[in-house]
C-alpha cells in the first residue's frame, strides 16, 4: 500500500476575536492530491481558517505545516468571482500562466484548460456575459494554472442554484484530480461536501463549533 503523502498538517489551532473565541482544538491533515471537505454552518469560522492557511489572518496558537516541497505554494478560489470586466475570459485565465510561453502555445493551453471544465469555446466572452456557475469555472481555472499544490475553495459554489452547484462540483473535483492538486473546500452544504472531496470532515467534530456570522 502507498504512503500517504502529508501536503498539510494543522496541529491544535485556536483563533479568537477581540476576545471572543472562533474556534479551538482544530488538528487536521491533507494528503498529497486529496481534496478534503470541511462541513458546518455558515460562521463557524471555516473562511477565518482558510484565510489563517493562506497567511492572511495570523494563528494565535498550535501550528500550520505544510510540506517541505511547497512551503506556500497555496491557491485561493473565494466565495465569489473575482475577475476583470476589463478583460475576455481568455484574459482572466492569462493570469494564472506563470510561465513564458508563446501567444500560440498560451492561446491553447487555455482553451484547453476551459474545455475541461465545460467551457469550450469561451475565450473571447466577456466577463459580464457569463453567469455564475461559468464565473466560478473560470476563477478555478485560473487558480489551478498556477499549479498550487494546496487549493483553497471557500463555499465558492454557495450563490449557485442547486443543480448548477451540483454540476460544477462534480467539474472541479474532475478538474482537481487531473491536476493532481490537494484541496480544502468549505461548505454547509452536504451533498456538494460528498460530491467533491475523498474525505469530509464535521466541523463539530475536528474543533469547538461557534455559530455567529463570520
Amino acid at each position: 500500500m502507498k504512503e500517504l503523502v502529508t501536503t498539510l498538517r494543522l496541529k491544535n489551532l485556536a483563533k479568537t476575536f477581540d476576545s471572543q473565541l472562533i474556534f479551538e482544538h482544530l488538528n487536521v491533515e491533507v494528503h498529497e492530491n486529496e481534496i478534503v471537505a470541511l462541513l458546518g454552518p455558515s460562521g463557524c469560522g471555516k473562511s477565518t481558517l482558510l484565510r489563517m492557511i493562506a497567511g492572511l489572518e495570523s494563528v494565535d496558537t498550535g501550528t500550520i505545516e505544510f510540506a517541505e516541497s511547497m512551503q506556500t505554494d497555496v491557491g485561493y478560489v473565494f466565495q465569489k468571482p473575482i475577475l476583470y470586466p476589463h478583460l475576455d475570459v481568455a484574459g482572466n485565465v492569462a493570469l494564472g500562466i506563470g510561465e513564458k510561453i508563446t501567444k500560440k502555445k498560451r492561446k491553447e493551453k487555455i482553451a484547453n484548460e476551459l474545455r475541461l471544465v465545460g467551457l469550450e469555446g469561451f475565450s473571447s466572452r466577456k466577463i459580464e456575459s457569463l453567469s455564475g456557475g461559468e464565473a466560478q469555472r473560470v476563477t478555478v481555472v485560473r487558480a489551478l494554472l498556477n499549479q498550487p499544490t494546496l487549493l483553497l475553495l471557500d463555499e465558492p459554489f454557495s450563490a449557485l442554484d442547486i443543480p448548477t452547484r451540483r454540476k460544477i462540483a462534480q467539474d472541479t473535483r474532475a478538474f482537481l484530480k487531473s491536476k493532481k492538486t490537494s484541496a480544502i473546500h468549505v461548505t454547509h452544504d452536504p451533498e456538494e461536501a460528498e460530491i467533491i472531496a475523498d474525505r469530509v470532515l464535521d466541523w463539530r467534530e475536528i474543533t469547538s463549533l461557534r455559530t455567529e456570522e463570520e
